[in-house]
């Protein structure tokens, strides 16, 4: 266990301490792979984090020139989902590192990551058998490393890495309700990283710097108790999403009168919204959704107003302007909006409103969310309150 400032910071040392100590590559003698020729091949998801994606992109266009991997981004189905196949098909010789979210932030899918890992231990068993240059024949091949960030994933599934078959797995404190400024990196025995930072020999010679044990003490407090209590408050928050989502999903939602006259009214949207993501396959604390026609910058402002706080991309990305990356990959042909059968430009102008619940919410939240959501829109869309 690596202890760092965050999860952020974690994920870099997972994707740069792999690629600095070389892929394993220092292991190999005098041999004659045409793979070692090539530059380092890394596998992502086009929906991981930002400080997955900005990290990789930092490797394929480093500031000093050249290229010190070659990154491929596996597209997610229109689900949100990655095809374990799809992995499998974009391994190659020279891969030395797969990083798939366990859940995500933005729309809460999860990842179907024992699945990738089979994939990936049955890959190293043909590097094995096939491989030649070694000093010893017999030593199993240790890549492609095998990475998750389950930094959202803590408080509600279960995280440990011999039940997920992954070799690097990255946590965040403050996401299970510990203290802020603290993450960790698990790695598994076996597996060589290479420090990003320069210092003393603390965290085993990969995270210089004095540790912050009271941070720690609290983080593992808090892991402590969201494992302990996953599951009851997991079966409670899907309880309490569905109901938001039956509501909100209703032909009634904006009140009788209304929905009588949907049809007519072009400024009011034929289908009122829009979900992002899978629901069998999701966390149960997040809900993504669209509105067809209706800003959901907008709407984040209109429902501030009412003391509701709700987010229309992550944090990590809430300065950026322009749509979500995880929104634009679920509307590539064949996204969200196929899926609908709704106008490309319509979800385009909507983007997407995220809402997350937590150990705090009741059902009198989700009621004073449905009343405030349903007076906004009819505001919104020049419609009075009938009822």
């Amino acid at each position: 266990i690596i202890f760092t400032s965050s999860g952020t910071e974690a994920n870099n040392l997972a994707i740069l301490g792999i690629v600095s100590s070389g892929g394993g590559r220092s292991i190999l003698k005098n041999s004659k792979r045409p793979d070692l020729k090539e530059p380092i091949h890394i596998i992502i998801t086009n929906i991981e984090h930002s400080s997955i994606l900005e990290t990789c992109k930092y490797l394929e266009n480093p500031p000093a020139g050249g290229k010190q991997a070659k990154v491929t981004y596996v597209p997610v189905e229109k689900n949100g989902i990655v095809d374990p196949d799809k992995i499998k098909k974009a391994l190659r010789p020279n891969t030395v590192l797969v990083s798939v979210m366990y859940a995500n932030n933005e729309i809460g899918t999860i990842q179907p990551i024992r699945e990738i890992a089979k994939i990936i231990r049955h890959f190293r068993k043909i590097k094995t058998g096939k491989r030649s240059g070694l000093k010893n024949s017999k030593r199993p091949d240790l890549f492609p490393v095998f990475h998750t960030d389950a930094v959202q994933a803590a408080n509600y599934l279960n995280i440990r890495p011999e039940f997920l078959g992954v070799d690097l797995l990255t946590l965040n404190s403050s996401k299970i309700y510990g203290p802020q400024g603290v993450g960790m990196l698990y790695a598994r025995t076996g597996v060589k990283l290479k420090s990003i930072f320069h210092g003393g020999d603390q965290e085993f010679g990969l995270r210089p710097g004095t540790e912050n044990i009271i941070a720690i003490s609290g983080f593992a407090r808090a892991l402590e108790i969201a494992q302990k209590i996953r599951e009851k408050e997991s079966a409670r928050l899907t309880k309490l999403r569905d109901y938001f989502i039956k509501a909100s999903s209703s032909k009634d939602f904006l009140g009788p009168r209304v929905a009588s006259l949907n049809q007519t009214l072009e400024n009011l949207p034929k289908t009122l919204l829009v979900l992002n993501g899978d629901l069998a396959k999701s966390l149960p604390n997040i809900v993504n959704i669209s509105i067809p026609n209706i800003e959901s910058e907008m709407l984040v402002l209109e429902l501030d107003a009412y003391g509701i706080a709700v987010s229309s991309k992550s944090a990590c990305k809430s300065s950026d302007e322009g749509e979500s990356h995880v929104i634009r990959a679920l509307r590539s042909p064949g996204g969200a909006g196929t899926k609908e059968g709704l106008p490309a430009e319509a979800l385009a102008k909507a983007g997407s409103l995220r809402i997350s619940l937590g150990r705090s919410t009741t059902k009198s939240d989700i009621d004073y969310l449905l009343k405030s959501l349903r007076a906004i829109l009819l505001k919104l869309t020049g419609q009075k309150l009938w009822y």
